[in-house]
């Protein structure tokens, strides 16, 4: 079996472990979150478009990050509160994590090291943005700034 995305899992913002094998066949965005960044209104655009792709074979995952200026302290009752209630978030939500460092989550070692940046492979914001294909492949990487609806643009050409 080729080393892929479908070989991790993750805890659910409830604490319930979730096998990303469960998301075979869909096209994914993994977004790191925070919610008290100057970039959060962007769960808003998420959630759109995620709204107008979900029956496409569209999934969002947002895993909350505070390891960018303390942008994420609360914990996952209030995280949760906050993009349900502040954005109507309803694409899945995960446990808070690292990015960045010998402590990030197995999952963001492997996007890194398949889709590096720019000039290095670490995350340098919250909102950066890893796009993989209904075959559990990394394909394309957005940078923080870059709006839910240019990425839209992209997932046109590639969604079913």
């Amino acid at each position: 079996m080729k080393d892929n995305f479908y070989r991790f899992s993750a805890k659910s913002l409830s604490g319930a472990e979730t096998e990303m094998e469960s998301y075979r066949g869909k096209t994914v965005l993994v977004v790191n979150t925070a919610s008290k960044c100057g970039l959060t209104p962007q769960l808003e655009g998420l959630e759109n478009i995620y709204e107008k792709y979900k029956d496409k074979g569209l999934v969002i995952l947002g895993f909350p990050c505070n390891q960018f200026a303390n942008q994420e302290p609360g914990d996952e009752k209030s995280i949760s509160e906050g993009c349900v209630i502040n954005y109507g978030v309803t694409f899945p939500m995960f446990s808070k994590i690292n990015v960045n460092g010998k402590d990030a989550h197995p999952i963001y070692k492997y996007l890194k090291k398949e889709l590096g940046g720019l000039f290095c492979s670490r995350i340098k914001w919250n909102f950066t943005k890893f796009l993989i294909d209904s075959n559990g492949n990394p394909v394309k990487r957005f940078s923080p700034t870059t709006k839910p609806e240019e990425i839209e643009e992209y997932l046109k050409t590639i969604l079913k």
